[in-house]
């Protein structure tokens, strides 16, 4: 034992002491030695290279992307860089519009606005207030909950409908003057250019005798929470078919849950459901006129009672609070609760609450609790819920607004969702829309690899739904033992992914000799190479498919990736800050802005499907009221808006870009205007061609002028000679008088003879292609003078042109 203890470290077990060799200061170990010996060290390096892959493995999700870009444009030119920060640029002010347009939605009406509302259209008065012989119709528990003056005043009277007499000790408040005493009382706001000069002082004065009031809200708290002066019950009942979780038993419920008390004016101020309900009660009788107490009976199985405070605050304060859900003593009567049980969840969660109750309002006709909701849902979203939230907001009863959110959220945390189970949930058409998009944040390595791994997943789903039903689910079935790559038919998976990998821009694949991309190759899912697998031109077709270049056919637009943009940028402002400025300085840049927007955008390779081919105007069914179309009055306060937005900054700075794509910029324009107005997506085309849905205007009467013909814009082959040159017609930068087109009946018979000309007519064509393109159709049909003096801006002669 103790001879044991003298053995050097690593030598065998067993009490054999190995040979010394005191040539080599080592011990000869013998062939079983050697082999143990061996064995131990591979196990050690197996073990350190399985936590070495474990550890780069993780470090992926946060690999360097700049990196392989960085490496990539190490040789790339000063111009060449310059042209891809241009292109990034321009994709940073279209995201702008396109966030802009993503949150955009009609605007609620505030609980200020509403009360203005109430006040001018005197809906639910109590009381009638007389003031120099003018009747002004009132609400009781409005003025008396906002001003001690009337407190007192209305307190003298306690009838309901009568008329009050009001005399103020302040001299100098005419009726005008006293109207808008009333209207601040309501809103809180007086308006300022409504004020004759005389009107400051008296208000000063005004101010002693009644007070200055409270913060609207905080006084229409008090009445919420008081009661004073309430008019109006809600009543929450069921069938008696549900329990009550708070009862013993489980006892049926009883005909009548809960009542809280209310008013009618404001509650009619803040829903048209509301409103209309007590409109209807008035005209039957049943409330005698507004002036009693109303019952309003609320289905619990439509608006659980679990949720009236909720509603109550969100109308009284404008803000919803979850935090006032009765969550202990819930009824049973709540569908959504009802199916959380049934799924075996015990209590809904903050967003799916914030699901109903989003629905509460819009059964309501109540849009600040609709909105409140959809901001709630929007700001919880995380990888947890995203496939709910999905499913539910394309649902019928769901929000759009909420599903532009979560679509939005994709986009933006496209990574995450690459490297978590959440990726094989998304559906074909999420992932579509998602590939679709410039602002896509993920590298395009990374989403190859994601696409085929979800395509994998269909693939081996479609199997266990071919399985026959006697193996499946036993030892021998696919969902036990499971399918391995090889036995995966490359074929069907790339049919499968026939839709999704079109839309993976292969040229940005960078590094350009990743292990994933030459699988897919050789798998035959990408059935054409990247560019610069073909040819032998370099780096010269790698900046070519990132770049515009002049006829190259091989650029595709990149995707504004966060680290890529962000590292192409600190490359060349190191290349400038080491004095390589002079490369460039001698290179005319080309403002691509001033050549006609649609020009450089005819090859629609260059960008994505929802820009390029937007559905057009004639294919969609009027009749069948595919797109609705808006009434003139709403149409001219669209386009009224749609002019404000062209005129902000940001659509400015987006539309002067050296690389501006004035089309997208337009369509997200128009897209923010439609979502303002509460109309859905399609009714972009209703603004971009308006001429199509909507007759044009009558033209105005003739006036008794003279008749201009054709002619007149014709060039006479005799009299070429004598046309003033080109630069004395038309200056550059001057523009070009339209060509009144007329009918044929009216040109000469000497202009018909040398012309076939049509009548010009305003078409959807004239929205969609370039007007140089135009032009250059109707030029082969007008006879030019066969020679040009050269303008070059200068106002010099510089020879003549010969076309």
């Amino acid at each position: 034992m103790g001879t044991n203890s003298s053995f050097p470290e690593g030598s065998p077990p067993g009490g054999r002491i190995p040979a010394f060799n005191r040539q080599t200061h080592a011990y000869n170990l013998s062939d079983s030695d050697l082999s143990a010996r061996e064995k131990k060290k591979k196990a050690s390096k197996l073990t350190t290279l399985r936590k070495r892959l474990i550890r780069s493995r993780r470090h992926s999700r946060s690999m360097d992307y700049g990196k392989a870009l960085r490496e990539m444009i190490s040789t790339w030119s000063i111009r060449e860089l310059k042209s891809l920060i241009q292109e990034y640029e321009v994709l940073v002010s279209l995201k702008e519009l396109a966030v802009a347009a993503n949150i955009a939605r009609p605007p609620a009406n505030t609980l200020k606005q509403d009360l203005a509302v109430l006040f001018d259209s005197k809906c639910c008065t109590d009381i009638n207030l007389v003031y120099k012989g003018a009747c002004f119709p009132a609400h009781r528990a409005i003025l008396s909950v906002r001003s001690p003056f009337f407190r007192d005043l209305l307190n003298r009277y306690p009838g309901i409908g009568c008329q009050i007499p009001v005399k103020l000790r302040t001299i100098g408040v005419d009726v005008a003057l006293f109207a808008m005493l009333l209207r601040y009382l309501y809103t809180d706001e007086i308006s300022s250019h409504d004020l004759r000069p005389d009107h400051q002082e008296t208000l000063a004065k005004l101010a002693d005798e009644f007070g200055v009031p409270n913060p609207l809200e905080h006084d229409l708290r008090v009445l919420l929470d008081s009661g004073n002066y309430s008019d109006a019950v809600l009543v929450f009942t069921c069938d008696g078919n549900c329990t009550d979780s708070s009862a013993e038993n489980d006892a049926p419920c009883k005909s009548v849950l809960h009542e809280l008390r209310c008013h009618k004016a404001i509650l009619a101020a803040r829903s048209p459901f509301f409103k209309n309900l007590l409109i209807r009660r008035a005209r039957s009788g049943e409330d005698q006129g507004f002036h009693t107490q109303s019952k309003i009976v609320l289905d619990e199985t439509i608006i659980p009672r679990r949720y009236a405070r909720v509603l109550l605050n969100t109308i009284y304060q404008d803000t919803v609070d979850l935090s006032l859900i009765l969550r202990g003593s819930a009824s049973m009567c709540s569908l959504s609760e009802a199916q959380a049980i049934v799924a075996g969840r015990g209590h809904m969660t903050l967003i799916e609450e914030a699901m109903e109750v989003y629905q509460i309002g819009q059964f309501l006709d109540f849009p600040v609790l609709s909105q409140g909701c959809e901001d709630i849902i929007a700001e919880g979203l995380s990888l947890d819920n995203l496939v709910s939230i999905l499913s539910w907001s394309s649902e019928p009863h769901g929000s759009q607004w909420v599903h532009n959110q979560a679509l939005h959220f994709i986009r933006e945390e496209f990574l995450q969702i690459l490297h978590s189970s959440v990726l094989m949930e998304l559906s074909r058409e999420y992932l579509k829309e998602a590939l679709s998009s410039d602002f896509l944040q993920a590298g395009e390595l990374d989403i190859l690899s994601a696409i085929i791994k979800w395509g994998e997943t269909q693939l081996v789903k479609r199997l266990e739904e071919r399985e026959p039903n006697l193996l499946s689910h036993t030892a021998h079935s696919i969902s036990k033992k499971g399918v391995k790559k090889r036995d995966l038919n490359d074929e069907e998976l790339k049919d499968i992914l026939a839709d999704l990998l079109p839309l993976i821009r292969t040229d940005h694949i960078i590094p350009y000799n990743s292990d994933v991309l030459n699988s897919a190759i050789k798998r035959g899912l990408i059935s054409r190479p990247p560019s610069h697998m073909i040819g032998d031109e370099g780096f010269v077709v790698q900046s070519s498919s990132w770049i515009r270049g002049k006829n190259n056919g091989l650029f595709v637009r990149p995707r504004l990736f966060g680290p890529y943009y962000e590292d192409a940028k600190t490359v060349l402002e190191e290349r400038l800050s080491q004095g390589q400025e002079l490369e460039c300085g001698r290179v005319r840049t080309i403002q691509m802005s001033a050549i006609p927007d649609t020009l450089y955008m005819v090859e629609s390779s260059h960008y994505p499907s929802s820009y390029v081919n937007p559905p057009s105007c004639n294919t969609v069914d009027i009749i069948a009221g595919t797109i609705p179309v808006p009434d003139n009055a709403t149409l001219h306060r669209m386009l009224y808006r749609e002019r404000e937005l062209q005129s902000s900054n940001t659509a400015q700075k987006a539309l002067t870009l050296p690389l501006s794509d004035r089309r997208s910029v337009h369509h997200q324009l128009r897209l923010r205007t439609v979502r303002e107005f509460g109309l859905p997506d399609s009714t972009v085309e209703v603004l971009q061609n308006t001429n199509s849905y909507y007759p044009p205007d009558p033209p105005p009467p003739a006036l008794p002028t003279k008749t201009h013909s054709l002619k007149k814009y014709l060039i006479s082959p005799r009299k070429r000679k004598q046309s003033p040159p080109l630069s004395k017609r038309n200056p550059v930068g001057s523009p070009t008088k339209p060509v009144q087109c007329v009918p044929p009946t009216r040109l000469s018979q000497g202009a018909s003879r040398e012309t076939d000309l049509s009548p010009c007519s305003d078409s959807a064509l004239s929205d969609t292609m370039p007007d140089i393109a135009m032009a250059s159709a109707s030029l082969s049909q007008i006879h030019l003078q066969d020679e040009f003096d050269l303008d070059i801006g200068d106002r010099g002669s510089h020879g003549t042109m010969y076309i």
